[in-house]
């Protein structure tokens, strides 16, 4: 969150970390959420603006849907996290030189369990791809 810093000022969020925060909160509920649901959820004093803004920004890049009821829409994500942390993976290996290179460096700083279940995977998965 944006927190403040030693001044006791509103501490300035990083590009995107806003929406990532909206979207953890979406993520974290199994129904569809209100921006005033989002502003509750998230506090410290974020205006319901804000988080109306940032909503409609990721509903612009197909990241959420708006469910309208009346005046009051509601908001669920289009994807879970872990379905769009791969489209990431995926969109930064294909933006790359050299996607191999790219994707043995990631291989290589897994941890210990992270590469166990990749190495389960690719057993369970033999032959497979895209």
């Amino acid at each position: 969150m944006g927190g403040t810093d030693a001044s006791g000022k509103a501490a300035r969020r990083s590009p995107g970390e806003l929406e990532s925060e909206i979207l953890a909160t979406l993520w974290a509920t199994e129904h569809a959420l209100t921006p005033a649901d989002i502003q509750a959820e998230l506090g410290g004093g974020l205006a319901y603006n804000t988080v109306h803004t940032i909503l409609k920004r990721l509903y612009d890049k197909g990241m959420v849907l708006r469910d309208a009821d009346g005046r009051r829409g509601t908001y669920r994500p289009t994807k879970n996290a872990a379905e769009l942390t791969a489209e990431v993976m995926h969109q930064a290996l294909d933006r790359g030189p050299d996607p191999i290179a790219a994707l043995q460096q990631f291989v290589s700083g897994l941890s210990e369990p992270e590469e166990k279940a990749l190495r389960a995977f690719l057993t369970a998965h033999e032959g497979g791809g895209r």
